[in-house]
C-alpha cells in the first residue's frame, strides 16, 4: 500500500517518482511499438542511459527462431542486473557520461562498422535514449578524443541547454546528428526514442544519430563562442567551411525510415499525477518543459507552494505540483558537489524558509543527480532548522555549488541506483 501523503508526506513523495519511472521503463512501453522481423537480417544498434534495459526488452520480444544481433552502449553500471549475468543476443557495453572515454569510442567505431553493407532487405533497429550523446563518442576527422573531452566539460560547466549543447556535439562528431542512419543505408531504420529533452525532439535526444539535423556548422560556432569554449585549430576550420556539417530534412538516405517515442518526461509526469489523484489528492502538471539556472527554477517553484499554502492560489490545497524538463548549473566554485536536482532543492528550500506543510522531491528518472550516487533529495517544513542545528550554511553550499554535502548530512538525500531508463528532471511539491 502507498503511502498516505499527511501521514508520511516523504513516503508520498517517493511513490510519485517511483510511478514516474515505472511509466519510462522500457519493458513496459516497448512491446507495442516493436516492428515485425525483416526478409534479411535485423541488426539492433544503440545508446544511452535505458540502453541496456532497452536491449533487454527487445531481446526477449523478439522470436527466438528470427535472426537478431547487434550492439548497444550504455553507461557504466546501466546495463539490468539480469541481463549482465546472462548476455542475449544483443551484445551491451558501458561506456562513460557525461565526459566521453575511450570505451565510448570504441564502442562508437564498432557501431559504426556494423552498420556498414546492409542491404534493403535487413532492418536496423535503433534504441536511442539520453546519454547517448556522451556514450557515442566517435570524433569528427581531425578532432581528438581529448579535445571532445575538454569542449564537453566545458560546456557541461557553462550553463548551455541540452540544446545547446546537442548542436555543438554532432557538429563535432563522426556519428551523430544523422550520420548513423545514413550509414546504414539502404537499410530501413526504425528509432525507439525514450527523451530526456525539452520539446521530445528526436534530433536533440542523444544529438539524433538516426535523424535529419536542421541545425548548422554556424549554428554550433556561434554556441562556443556565446559561451567562450575555445576550439582547436582542426575542428574550428571543420565548422567555418561546412566540412562538418550534419545531413539534412530531405536526405534522401532517411527515406522510409521511423521515429517513434515511446517513453518521455510528459508521460512520466502523467503517471505519477494519476498516482497523486488515486490517494484523493489534485495534482496539477505546470511543464514538462521548464529549463533555466536550477537554483532560479527553485526560486520561482517556491514562490509558487508559498501561494498555493497561504492563499490557496492559484491552487487549492491540499494538492501536489508536478514538473520537468531539464534545468541547467552554471558552476562557479571548483570542488564542489551536486547536480541539477539538489541545486534546483537548495535553491527552492532558501526561498521557503520554512514554509510549513510544504514538502518538495527532485530528482533525475535516471538515478544519478549529475555525477554523483543520488538520484536527488527531499525538503521538508524542518530542513532549515535542522541544517542549522548542524551549523550547515545553505547560501554558503549554494554559492559553493555544493548542493550535495549540504543534504547528505541531513539524510536527506534519494538514493534509489540506476533506474535503467531516463526522462529527465522530476520535480513534485507536495502543499498540505
Amino acid at each position: 500500500m502507498s503511502a498516505a501523503p499527511h501521514a508520511d508526506p516523504r513516503g508520498f513523495l517517493r511513490a510519485l517518482f517511483d510511478a514516474a519511472v515505472a511509466r519510462a521503463m522500457p519493458s513496459q512501453t516497448i512491446p507495442q511499438h516493436l516492428p515485425g522481423p525483416p526478409k534479411g537480417r535485423t541488426l539492433v544498434l544503440g545508446a544511452g542511459k535505458a540502453g541496456g534495459a532497452m536491449a533487454a526488452a527487445v531481446d526477449a520480444l523478439w522470436p527466438a527462431d528470427a535472426p537478431l544481433s547487434g550492439l548497444v552502449v550504455t553507461r557504466y553500471g546501466h546495463v539490468p542486473p539480469p541481463y549482465k549475468a546472462r548476455p542475449g543476443r544483443i551484445e551491451v557495453v558501458e561506456a562513460a557520461h557525461p565526459v566521453p572515454d575511450e570505451a565510448g569510442r570504441n564502442a562508437a567505431s564498432r557501431i559504426a562498422r556494423l552498420a556498414r553493407g546492409l542491404t534493403a532487405d535487413d532492418l536496423v533497429l535503433c534504441l536511442i535514449s539520453g546519454g547517448g550523446s556522451a556514450l557515442l563518442a566517435m570524433p569528427a576527422p581531425g578532432f581528438k578524443l581529448e579535445d571532445k573531452q575538454s569542449i564537453n566539460k566545458a560546456l557541461l560547466k557553462s550553463g548551455a541547454s541540452i540544446e545547446e549543447m546537442n548542436c555543438v556535439r554532432k557538429h563535432l562528431s563522426a556519428i551523430k546528428g544523422g550520420r548513423l542512419a545514413a550509414m546504414c543505408a539502404p537499410a530501413p531504420v526504425v528509432t525507439l526514442l525514450v527523451s530526456d529533452v525539452p520539446g521530445d525532439a528526436p534530433e536533440v535526444i542523444a544529438s539524433g544519430p538516426t535523424v535529419p539535423d536542421s541545425t548548422t556548422c554556424a549554428d554550433a560556432l556561434r554556441i562556443l563562442e556565446r559561451y567562450r569554449i575555445d576550439l582547436p585549430q582542426a575542428a574550428r576550420a571543420g565548422l567555418v567551411s561546412g566540412a562538418y556539417e550534419t545531413p539534412k530534412p530531405g536526405d534522401p538516405r532517411f527515406a522510409g525510415h521511423r521515429v517513434t517515442l515511446i517513453a518521455t518526461p510528459q508521460h512520466a509526469l502523467q503517471a505519477a499525477a494519476e498516482k497523486a489523484r488515486s490517494a484523493g489528492l489534485a495534482a496539477h502538471i505546470l511543464s514538462d518543459e521548464i529549463e533555466g539556472e536550477s537554483r532560479e527554477v527553485g526560486k520561482v517553484h517556491a514562490a509558487l507552494a508559498r501561494a498555493v499554502a497561504r492563499r490557496s492560489e492559484p491552487f487549492a490545497k491540499p494538492c501536489v505540483i508536478l514538473s520537468g524538463g531539464e534545468t541547467t548549473v552554471t558552476v562557479r566554485s571548483k570542488g564542489g558537489r551536486g547536480g541539477r536536482a539538489t541545486e534546483f532543492l537548495l535553491g527552492c528550500a532558501i526561498a521557503l524558509q520554512g514554509e510549513p506543510g510544504v514538502y518538495v522531491l527532485a530528482a533525475d528518472t535516471d538515478g544519478i543527480d549529475g555525477i554523483e550516487d543520488n538520484a536527488g533529495a527531499i525538503v521538508a517544513p524542518d530542513t532549515l532548522q535542522r541544517a542549522a542545528a548542524l551549523d550547515l550554511k545553505p547560501q554558503d553550499a549554494l554559492d559553493r555549488n555544493d548542493a550535495y554535502h549540504f543534504f547528505e548530512p541531513l539524510g536527506d538525500l534519494l538514493i534509489t541506483g540506476p533506474t535503467f531508463t531516463n526522462v529527465n528532471d522530476f520535480r513534485a511539491l507536495l502543499i498540505l
